[in-house]
């Protein structure tokens, strides 16, 4: 290695140098490109940087930096790379691969003596960083022909809590620059020749309702998966004409209020691709706006299903009442997964009953949380826990997560005992596990021992109950992203 400049290394041919530095990672072939110029060279070779994923912070006066890195790679690969993943987050620090993306906890803002002293400056850095991102990858990647996938999620949550990031204000403050990402991204999507992948997830100024319209006539034959998301818009980014046009569609994700009726009639058309994998965002904020009048009826579901026979759904419901959510889910809709997440709204008994009953031969995934100091008892019939039930009635049942309600220990225990092995996840954060008082009468030593004991004997495995509640309690719209993309994917 020491002989770059020596006969041995400047005898190798180039193709085989590539050749040798297709096995570094992206953060390996960065520093190689340090040591002299003819590595330099042989390391921007196109096809060693066919796939980007990228996290890009930008927080705690590391915009700069990070905005330097960014554009450099931007510049460097923005024009051939064949898949970019990359979300922008401008109020955290530093930057990373996603190839192992961790999960992110959610981002508490209140204020206190150890915080900023100017908060509402440095969250106002942090939107202009993050309009500068988002303008810096569209101007570089706006004529790559050679695009295949396109996966972009602006985690943006924080600014968004302290109400400093909205679509409102971006424009008024951002006009000019909101205006040109706009139109960049339409001209990446005229662009494109073979796009297979396209999610926009959360971008905050990129997507409007005009944006799918650009996209030209063979990226439509070739789009596989579409995924546009952004909660703030009270209009949909997914009109009927459009979708008409994206006949190969295998997968789908969208706002739930957006699933018209006519859109479902639409993806039942039998000379359509068969829908394989329907990801919906349920959000209580959303509905403020979008009503879920017009949205799919049963009847609806059912014809889709006559269509794509293997069609499975998931939805993610943030902040939704039972009423809405009992609304939403009709009987034929395919549900494999569903992700309840709450602050304060409380789901019923009766919403769960109603899962387990409609779902009992098709659910695979129940994530229940709620951020919240209290821990209300789902439990109104003691003998008759509606978690219990849904593991009964749900043979299926391969993955459980259960954080802010209480789970009594002896149902813990039977819920194992139910799925045994086929229940390959159960996650109970250890806040919301209480224990009976008139069952520790007939208990002989330390009742965690033995309900570790008793649950690790129902799985056939070791099991514990999660002790760090931040690894269940994950931000919502980052947990659908990427979930969504293991979903779409068949994973």
């Amino acid at each position: 290695m020491a002989l770059c400049g020596g006969v041995g290394a400047m005898a190798l041919p180039s193709e085989l140098i590539v050749h040798i530095f297709s096995f570094l990672s992206d953060r390996d072939k960065l520093r190689a490109s340090a040591v002299c110029s003819r590595w330099r060279e042989c390391l921007f070779y196109p096809a060693l940087w066919s796939e980007l994923k990228l996290r890009i912070g930008g927080g705690n006066g590391a915009s700069s930096e990070e905005y330097s890195r960014l554009e450099f790679l931007m510049r460097r690969f923005g024009a051939f790379v064949r898949e970019l993943q990359l979300e922008l987050a401008p109020g955290e620090v530093g930057s990373r691969s996603l190839n192992n993306e961790p999960p992110s906890t959610r981002v508490d803002l209140s204020p206190g003596p150890d915080n900023d002293p100017q908060p509402s400056e440095r969250w106002g850095d942090a939107m202009a960083t993050y309009v500068d991102q988002a303008l810096c990858v569209l101007s570089n990647i706006r004529n790559n022909r050679n695009l295949q996938k396109l996966r972009l999620y602006g985690d943006t949550c924080a600014l968004q809590q302290e109400g400093l990031l909205n679509n409102s204000n971006l424009h008024q403050i951002h006009h000019k620059k909101i205006n040109e990402i706009q139109r960049l991204f339409k001209e990446l999507l005229s662009h494109s020749r073979q796009l297979r992948w396209l999610s926009c997830s959360f971008m905050l100024g990129v997507v409007t309702p005009s944006s799918l319209a650009c996209l030209s006539n063979p990226s439509s034959e070739t789009l596989q998966h579409l995924s546009l998301l952004d909660h703030q818009l009270g209009a949909a980014l997914i009109s009927p004409p459009e979708l008409e046009r994206l006949s190969s569609l295998h997968s789908l994700a969208l706002d739930f209020s957006d699933l018209t009726s006519e859109l479902c009639s639409l993806l039942a058309s039998p000379q359509r691709t068969p829908l394989h994998r329907l990801s919906l965002l349920l959000n209580g904020t959303t509905l403020e706006v979008k009503s879920l009048d017009g949205t799919a009826t049963d009847d609806d579901w059912k014809a889709l299903v006559r269509v794509s026979a293997n069609l499975r759904v998931y939805v993610m419901a943030v902040e939704v009442s039972s009423s809405e959510l009992l609304r939403a889910l009709k009987p034929s809709l395919p549900l494999e997964r569903i992700h309840l997440d709450s602050y304060s709204t409380l789901v019923t008994d009766a919403t769960l009953e109603l899962i387990a009953q409609q779902y009992n031969k098709t659910l695979t995934h129940f994530l229940l949380l709620r951020d919240d100091p209290e821990f209300p008892d789902l439990s109104v019939n003691r003998n008759e826990d509606p978690l219990v039930l849904l593991a009964w009635r749900c043979t299926q049942l391969a993955v459980l997560v259960i954080h802010g309600y209480t789970v009594w220990s002896h149902n813990l225990v039977a819920i194992s005992r139910l799925r045994g092995s086929s229940l390959r996840v159960l996650t109970v954060s250890e806040e919301s596990i209480d224990f009976d008082p008139d069952q520790l009468v007939f208990l002989e030593g330390d009742p965690v021992h033995n309900l570790v004991k008793e649950v690790s004997l129902g799985l056939g495995r070791v099991w514990h109950p999660c002790l760090d509640y931040s690894l269940v309690l994950t931000e919502p719209s980052q947990h659908f992203h990427r979930e969504l993309h293991a979903f779409s994917m068949g994973m």
